[in-house]
């Protein structure tokens, strides 16, 4: 039975929100255990703060700045995440990959050429293999609630 787009759209988002959440918890989680931890929140929170003050407003506190990071890592990457589920579904595991490690390289090369600096500690060497993992595992996660939700609209 084929889906209809509004069930592949919502597929596509909560896959990809899954991801986000299991790539977002992981990164809080290690920030608590390990001091070569990747802080994406950290490239998040520059990047507010230059926006803001682009538009000519002032940064919120650090603690409210903290939670619109962590709020725009879990959006942006549910979006990402969300192109997981997006094609015919034998391949879903080829583009978790390839999609994950994008993210993961990208995490690491793209902030400082954005403007926004390096991530703290991303040139050690734990900090890459870590960054590069969890983006991976973020979108194998996507993939693997791709799998389930599918399955479950099919029965």
């Amino acid at each position: 039975m084929s889906e209809s787009l509004i069930e592949n759209w919502g597929t596509a988002l909560a896959s990809g929100a899954v991801g986000a959440a299991a790539l977002t918890g992981l990164h809080q989680l290690a920030t608590l255990l390990s001091e070569d931890s990747p802080r994406m929140d950290v490239v998040g929170r520059r990047a507010i703060v230059r926006s803001i003050r682009a538009a000519g407003g002032t940064p919120p506190p650090p603690y409210s700045l903290q939670r619109w990071a962590l709020a725009g890592d879990l959006l942006a990457n549910s979006a990402y995440y969300s192109l997981v589920a997006c094609g015919r579904e034998p391949r879903v595991w080829a583009r978790a990959m390839a999609l994950g490690v994008a993210a993961g390289v990208g995490a690491l090369v793209l902030p400082a050429r954005l403007g926004l600096g390096d991530p703290p500690r991303s040139g050690r060497l734990p900090n890459k293999v870590m960054t590069i993992s969890w983006y991976l595992a973020g979108a194998l996660a996507a993939a693997g609630a791709s799998r389930r939700l599918r399955s479950h609209a099919a029965a």
